[in-house]
């Protein structure tokens, strides 16, 4: 049976939309996830929900212990990871309160450990399109249906955080044609794609960054995501039970090919 996971972003850390919801301690090889699991239901759906950065925002995006929190839910049997996270706008027909399928990455972190083969062997996984493909067109399609302002792809810069842009660097994302910009989708979906987890984020846009010419405060971000969050948990209730068990997609066999 197909179990789906679900990475809470920034002002998403209670289970308070889910069923039968408990806690429950997980540890793996590299030490425990950012908070204890919580399992629950959406509908008849079994889900799991890891809050990313931990209840009350305790952990930076440098020091989110991703591979933890992968591997818990792969542990777990977790077979779809749904990533809600914040982003900002690097273009101005992407507006705060948009949601965001981003389709492609830019990777700008230096300080995270990235990959779950850095012993024995070597991992060459293939991030040629970094997430999973059903999953996209699914949320697409339960965002149409609840009238939500989206957009079906986008390329997401990820710095390393966890301070905010220069102008200058927004400027330079700006000219690479980068869509949006945030901390934490990477090595989140790496590790998603070596643990063979179909995984797509929610990238849920709260501000322009800072080339409008105007500094973003965490204050006007967790305003704006307040409302962003409440939307989210409407889209994960609705797409969240037609995620099929069955998977089509290359997720469940990225390892094929992937050793040396």
């Amino acid at each position: 049976m197909a179990m789906f996971g679900i990475i809470g972003g920034t002002g998403m850390y209670d289970a308070d939309f889910l069923s039968e919801s408990k806690e429950i301690s997980v540890d793996t090889p590299y030490g425990k996830p950012s908070e204890p699991v919580t399992t629950g239901k959406i509908g008849q759906v079994e889900v799991v929900l890891i809050p990313r950065h931990a209840k009350g925002h305790k952990v930076n995006p440098t020091n989110v212990n991703y591979r933890a929190n992968i591997w818990a839910m792969k542990q777990l049997g977790v077979t779809h990871i749904l990533a809600p996270c914040a982003v900002g706008s690097l273009k101005e027909e992407i507006k705060p309160g948009d949601l965001v399928f981003s389709d492609q990455f830019i990777d700008r972190t230096t300080k995270r450990a990235s990959t779950f083969y850095d012993k024995q062997k070597v991992c060459h996984i293939s991030m040629a399109e970094p997430f999973c493909p059903e999953l996209r067109k699914l949320l697409a399609d339960a965002a149409k249906k609840l009238n939500m302002s989206f957009h079906e792809k986008g390329t997401n810069v990820v710095m390393e955080g966890p301070r905010f842009s220069t102008k200058a660097e927004s400027e330079l994302y700006r000219s690479w044609k980068a869509d949006t910009i945030n901390m934490t989708m990477v090595p989140e979906c790496t590790l998603a794609r070596e643990a063979e987890i179909c995984y797509a984020p929610i990238a849920q846009v709260t501000d322009y960054d800072c080339w409008r010419d105007r500094i973003v405060t965490a204050d006007e971000i967790i305003n704006t995501l307040k409302a962003n969050v409440e939307k989210t948990k409407k889209l994960l209730e609705e797409v969240i039970p037609r995620i099929p068990e069955e998977r089509k997609c290359g997720c469940k066999t990225a390892l094929t090919g992937a050793f040396v």
